[in-house]
């Protein structure tokens, strides 16, 4: 059964800095993201319901509340300091039976939010970020420079099988094409040995035969020849009768 309070929700007003210059406000209000419509999926969450309810209990709206902030913002500590509550308390909350709808809610938004600043990041990085010419204390004019560092990270980060050559590992397309061409020339190498050392054997073989067949063939007419280190190297003579 759906509770009361739910259907009376107040709509979600964004929080919004009212100094002059957004950079002197706070992490809170300074710069914040587009917050989701009432009738956001986000929102169409079961909020947790508590049994017996509290003053400072984080009802229903204001669980919402946190979860619009959240995915405006991406950061978890602001969401909570947008609905006065501590972080303990919010995680307390999201660990309890009956608060499933709530957590996944929390990682959906954070989610989000996480994609906005991806987003800035991106715009940033193409548009540039226009810096001041100073000479003298004067101001001469302007310049854009282009963070060509956190585009390539963007580009790393959302396109690793093409750009992401930073920390392989086992799976990546690049990995596994460095691998295979690895081991293809590791078993070339290893039958080229194969062969190389087959071929050294049968050489001393052949050459062992030759030497045993010529002293044969010399003993046979009048017993050993007199040339006989000639045939057997010194280390291979047979020591005297």
């Amino acid at each position: 059964m759906a509770d009361p309070r739910d259907q009376r929700r107040p709509p979600l007003v964004p929080s919004r800095s009212t100094r002059a210059i957004p950079a002197q406000g706070t992490s809170a209000t300074a710069f914040p993201g587009q917050l989701p419509e009432d009738d956001d999926p986000l929102l169409g969450f079961a909020p947790y319901l508590h049994p017996f309810p509290r003053s400072n209990s984080i009802t229903p709206d204001l669980q919402r509340r946190f979860v619009a902030t959240l995915a405006a913002t991406g950061i978890v500590k602001q969401a909570a300091r947008s609905i006065g509550k501590s972080l303990e308390a919010l995680y307390k909350l999201r660990a309890r039976k009956g608060a499933e709808g709530f957590s996944s809610a929390w990682d959906a938004a954070l989610e989000r939010g996480v994609q906005r600043l991806e987003d800035c990041a991106l715009e940033r990085a193409l548009g540039g970020e226009e810096r001041p010419i100073v000479s003298g204390g004067k101001l001469l004019g302007t310049w854009v420079r282009h963070d060509n560092a956190l585009l390539r990270f963007l580009l790393q980060h959302r396109m690793p099988e093409r750009y992401g050559i930073q920390n392989l590992r086992p799976g990546h397309p690049v990995y596994e094409s460095i691998r295979a061409e690895v081991l293809a020339q590791h078993a070339a190498d290893s039958l080229q040995d194969e062969d190389a050392i087959f071929a050294s054997i049968d050489a001393k073989l052949d050459a062992m035969i030759a030497r045993e067949q010529a002293m044969k063939a010399l003993i046979s007419d009048d017993g050993a020849p007199e040339d006989y280190g000639a045939i057997i190297p010194p280390s291979e003579t047979p020591p005297a009768p």
